[in-house]
């Protein structure tokens, strides 16, 4: 499974069992985070395509943000390719 970063253009494979947060990082793209658990929303970022499932029963969105394609990257695991809309997205590389 692949993940696309929009508008940067980074595109990177997700891990099986990780977050996107974290393939994200182990390929070197930086997207901006801080607790890593789902509550500070520092991540919060919009899913443009693709579905996502959350490690926790029920992340820091609300229901008309989950509505509305918000979604957590620290907590959310991609079901297959994904493609999010973070515009603070860079590469460490």
């Amino acid at each position: 499974m692949k993940a696309h970063i929009t508008p940067g253009g980074f595109d990177f494979a997700t891990e099986a069992g990780a977050t996107l947060l974290q393939s994200a990082e182990a390929a070197g793209i930086e997207l901006p985070s801080s607790c890593r658990n789902g509550t500070c929303r520092t991540c919060i970022c919009q899913l443009a395509a693709g579905e996502i499932r959350y490690r926790i029963e029920w992340p820091g969105v609300s229901a008309d943000e989950k509505a509305e394609g918000w979604i957590l990257p620290c907590v959310a695991e991609p079901l297959g390719d994904v493609t999010l809309d973070v515009p603070h997205a860079f590469t460490v590389f």
